[in-house]
């Protein structure tokens, strides 16, 4: 592929920074301030989108951040529209099938299973769809869009479904225990509002790239963290603004960590267990053997849950 085009296509993303982009300036650490609860809890503004490749590679160290770190952060999840459409960008964007082989370097490189013939079998023509529908399950249930978000993930990136089709959010939506009368309704109408507010928030940081957290204390002090990074980059972060922030113990044992996560890839399970990562894709096949998981396997990796 030309070089310019994977300098603008915001579904390209740079697997050395991490960093999903879209056309515009740099993301700058500015000087803003939000509001924070008083309690001494950190707010994370989190900008991500759902098919950001990137957004998908930090899932490991997200969920460790929530276990260890869950009672010292809010997490306040922004969309960021990744992909309007394929001709915002004046050509910079050539066509879905330039994505494919690039989302499964990307899985290699995460080492998160992503298998890019979405964009050659059922290509997305935006991501703002699915955006806007997470932007509905938060007006129902904070909780149930969270997992939302991850059914959705799920699907795009292991199942090759085109999740920016109303009948494919809907099967999420019923996977969750979403209202799913309720969901469409709120898809047609506020939560539209919704999005745009969050593209608002957005500007406002100076953010162009996913994923994208900011760490805020109650004095509106802020630390970045720009790209797909290494656990200790968001713990820093969070320690920076609250050195005495606890980190909180939790069961390792893979009965635990699959009742607070109803499913988990080889990476996630390794990181959240701390098992080495051929020991860990070993002990879930086994589990799988045994009858005690399922597993899905893709092209670049697999996900197990509970039977």
């Amino acid at each position: 592929m030309a070089t310019d085009s994977t300098q603008t296509n915001p579904l390209l993303c740079d697997i050395e920074t991490g960093v999903c982009e879209t056309p515009g300036d740099s993301t700058e650490n500015k000087s803003l301030k939000a509001e924070v609860s008083g309690n001494k809890t950190i707010k994370v503004v989190y900008f991500t989108d759902p098919i950001c490749s990137s957004c998908w590679g930090i899932e490991p160290q997200l969920r460790k951040l929530k276990l260890e770190y869950g009672d010292a952060i809010e997490i306040d999840y922004r969309m960021g529209g990744l992909l309007p459409d394929w001709n915002y960008n004046s050509g910079g964007i050539s066509k879905p099938s330039d994505v494919a082989h690039h989302w499964d370097e990307v899985s290699i490189h995460y080492d998160m299973p992503i298998d890019g013939d979405v964009w050659l079998e059922d290509p997305l023509d935006s991501s703002y769809p699915p955006s806007e529908a997470f932007k509905a399950a938060q007006m129902q249930d904070e909780h149930k869009a969270l997992l939302f978000m991850r059914e959705m993930r799920e699907m795009v990136f292991l199942e090759k479904k085109n999740i920016a089709k109303w009948e494919v959010m809907e099967e999420a939506a019923k996977q969750v225990g979403l209202d799913v009368k309720q969901l469409k309704i709120d898809f047609d109408g506020q939560a539209k509002v919704l999005f745009e507010e969050d593209l608002n928030v957005k500007a406002s940081f100076g953010v162009r790239g996913f994923p994208t957290m900011f760490f805020i204390d109650d004095a509106g002090n802020k630390e970045m963290v720009y790209g797909s990074k290494d656990y200790a980059f968001y713990e820093m972060a969070i320690l920076k603004m609250n050195p005495e922030a606890v980190k909180k113990e939790y069961p390792k044992n893979w009965e635990f960590l699959f009742e607070k996560y109803n499913t988990l890839t080889a990476k996630e399970f390794s990181v959240l267990s701390g098992k080495p990562r051929v020991a860990a894709e070993v002990f879930l096949n086994d589990l799988t053997t045994k009858g005690k998981l399922s597993k899905l396997t893709t092209k670049n990796g697999s996900i197990w849950e509970v039977k």
